[in-house]
């Protein structure tokens, strides 16, 4: 029985008809024949397109060959939410990273209402863009389930993914330990964490790091109520430790619009910040200290964040194996004045 399609039959051997024959997407039978070194695939894989290219005789166009080979000097970031003014400093790092290279930076905001799928690994697979750096990684991820993503090039910045071996983060371990470390120097021993939401690696880390510290420092547990990383979530979260029994002296936020929220749900409960009750945040952005009162925060390095995952991106399309990289960078405390000690 004659498999070639019907394309083949007639003498006009496409590159399409390879990847049906051998049963692969057309950007994987391109960057398999083109020896593309970023490509992950077995073996077996790779030995079905060549079969199959040799099998129906198929020959590149050599303008094909020449476009394919070129590079976009582009790369997509995907960012969880636009409106989070965090990702302006990991955006700002990577774009300034990449112009010095030579690239541009496409921004996407990856929602779970408008959430990225293999439409982004087309892009990478039809050479509009050479890779992809991905702020947004989650548990069900459409994105993280396709096949095709291990075919292209691509990062998890910020947001772990489990031993996909393309993580960048920062030490959230030292920031988080940092803060209840500054809590329990001023006296405080009752405090409670609002921390993010548990299916994102970076608010369970955060998480963990916190309750880890604090039982080193021989603090009581610290109570935590989780929410989204936003100021709804804050004041979402402050208004359930607000509940607990014996009063909290002092709170933890997650990030820092969570901080914001934090501010507010502190103030409609008629509690005054730090005379009733201390407020420290991960993250650090000028707007804290324009806040009522001044945000105590916890600096991260976000700028060489976004920096390193451009420099770990472009490691992959120059052919290096990925690795997890944690950018260096000591977390600091940027004492303002919604820190003081417990009356």
């Amino acid at each position: 029985m004659d498999r070639r399609t019907p394309e083949a039959a007639r003498g006009r051997v496409r590159l399409s008809d390879v990847a049906e024959l051998a049963g692969v997407t057309k950007s994987v039978a391109s960057r398999v024949l083109n020896d593309d070194p970023t490509l992950s695939a077995r073996a077996e894989t790779r030995g079905r397109v060549v079969a199959a290219a040799q099998r129906l005789g198929y020959r590149p166009h050599a303008g094909a060959v020449a476009l394919s080979q070129a590079r976009a000097k582009a790369v997509a970031l995907l960012i969880p939410d636009l409106t989070n003014p965090v990702y302006s400093r990991v955006i700002r790092g990577a774009y300034r990273r990449a112009r010095q290279l030579g690239y541009v930076v496409l921004l996407a905001e990856d929602t779970p209402e408008t959430e990225a799928d293999s439409a982004f690994t087309d892009l990478v697979g039809s050479g509009r863009v050479d890779g992809l750096l991905i702020a947004s990684a989650r548990p069900g991820h459409r994105l993280l389930e396709t096949a095709e993503l291990e075919r292209v090039p691509h990062v998890f910045v910020n947001r772990a993914v489990d031993g996909s071996g393309r993580n960048v983060t920062v030490d959230v371990g030292s920031a988080s330990a940092a803060a209840a470390r500054h809590l329990a120097e001023l006296g405080h021993r009752r405090i409670g964490h609002v921390a993010g939401p548990v299916e994102t690696s970076s608010g369970r880390d955060r998480e963990e790091a916190f309750l880890a510290a604090a039982h080193e420092l021989g603090l009581p547990e610290p109570v935590v109520a989780r929410a989204e990383f936003s100021e709804a979530g804050g004041a979402e979260a402050t208004r359930l430790l607000l509940r607990e029994p014996g009063p909290l002296t002092a709170l933890y936020a997650s990030t820092l619009p969570q901080a914001v929220g934090v501010l507010h749900a502190l103030r409609e409960r008629g509690h005054r910040v730090p005379d009733d009750v201390s407020v420290i945040t991960y993250d650090d952005l000028p707007f804290a200290e324009y806040q009522d009162p001044p945000l105590t925060t916890i600096a991260m390095p976000l700028q060489e964040l976004g920096a390193g995952a451009v420099d770990a991106l472009l490691a992959q399309l120059a052919g290096e194996v990925p690795h997890d990289v944690v950018v260096p960078g000591e977390p600091e405390v940027v004492e303002r004045g919604s820190t003081g000690p417990p009356r």
